[in-house]
């Protein structure tokens, strides 16, 4: 039965005890509950069997590039049924999106990496991931070849969780209503959970696109649950900042969505656990001859230390101003002291 209410089921769970899947079907012994571990957290390659410790899961299915409040009720509504049912639970992802394929003369648009999503999916209390590499095969399966081979013969589910727009198959000839149709046939239940609304609309990837893009970092926050943030290895670069007193670290944008030019207050999150507050330029720094590569170079207040080679991620809190071109490099050395002070005060804020 159909709901309207945001975030609860517009199909109902099967009746009576869950469907013959995994460890029953298998004949092995029933699982004993265990609690959950972040270390336990798994990457699964979706095109070879699960293991069969991960077999009977409950697997919340979708994209879930961003990982928003929207994506976060459709993977609860996994766990909370995975751990009612004492089976494991699993969140699935594609990777590469979908539209990389279709259109792979897409601007970047990505507002997760796999290890995000991975470190996102294992606090939500996920016991694996699993990443369904979409490719030439994956997407010319029917929708049944699909739920018949992916879900049930190498997956072994015991059931799926999906939003309310989730489509499958060649085409996209599979939906929700063939996938819970499927899944009485083949033996999985199979919920959906309605979109989630913020008062102003239904909260989406799309959203929190357009929200970056226009310089609103703080409103795509609100829809993610947490700031945007870019993950990737620290760069040697030209050292102008270092030249300058304001030391920056050179990150690649890679596949994300491309924010708004511009001047952010940032915190930086960095291998060992420690968050540095900071000042950060995403652009192609007008000033500067010849750089034309879109950076974000973040400055990190009171830090001292090397960061080449490492990995870190820098969450974007408030848009201070657009990218300008300065006459020199005093005028620009004299605005960074600004644009620190502002940020100091954007940051205290949250």
């Amino acid at each position: 039965m159909r709901r309207s209410v945001c975030g609860e089921p517009l199909h109902q769970p099967m009746a009576g005890p869950p469907p013959p899947v995994g460890e029953e079907l298998l004949g092995l012994p029933p699982r004993t509950p265990r609690p959950y571990s972040r270390a336990d957290m798994e990457r699964l390659d979706g095109n070879t069997p699960i293991p069969d410790h991960l077999a009977g899961a409950i697997v919340a299915l979708g994209n879930f590039d961003g990982f928003h409040a929207g994506h976060q009720a459709v993977a609860g509504r996994a766990i909370d049924r995975a751990r009612a049912e004492n089976r494991p639970a699993v969140i699935a992802t594609f990777d590469p999106h979908p539209m990389r394929h279709f259109r792979s003369d897409t601007p970047p648009f990505r507002l997760t990496t796999l290890d995000q999503r991975q470190r996102l999916f294992a606090q939500a209390g996920a016991d694996a991931m699993l990443v369904f590499a979409f490719d030439g095969d994956l997407a010319s399966l029917p929708a049944r070849a699909f739920a018949e081979h992916r879900l049930v013969e190498r997956l072994r589910i015991g059931g799926v969780v999906t939003g309310a727009d989730f489509t499958f198959g060649k085409g996209r000839d599979g939906d929700v209503d063939v996938l819970a149709a499927l899944g009485r046939e083949m033996g999985f239940g199979a919920q959906t959970v309605a979109p989630v609304d913020d008062g102003a609309g239904t909260i989406s990837s799309s959203r929190i696109r357009d929200f970056l893009t226009a310089g609103e970092p703080r409103e795509a926050a609100a829809l993610l649950t947490r700031p945007f943030a870019v993950q990737a290895v620290v760069e040697h670069g030209a050292q102008l900042g270092r030249k300058l007193g304001y030391p920056t670290a050179n990150m690649r944008l890679g596949a994300y969505l491309r924010p708004r030019y511009g001047i952010y207050a940032v915190r930086g999150r960095l291998p060992d656990g420690r968050a540095l507050n900071g000042v950060a330029n995403l652009g192609i720094r007008p000033t500067i001859a010849g750089q034309a590569e879109e950076l974000l170079e973040p400055y990190f207040f009171d830090f001292s230390g090397d960061l080449y080679g490492q990995k870190i991620e820098v969450e974007l809190i408030d848009f201070l101003r657009p990218e300008a071109k300065f006459d020199d490099l005093d005028a620009l050395k004299v605005q960074m002291a600004k644009d620190c002070d502002t940020a100091r005060a954007a940051l205290k804020e949250g």
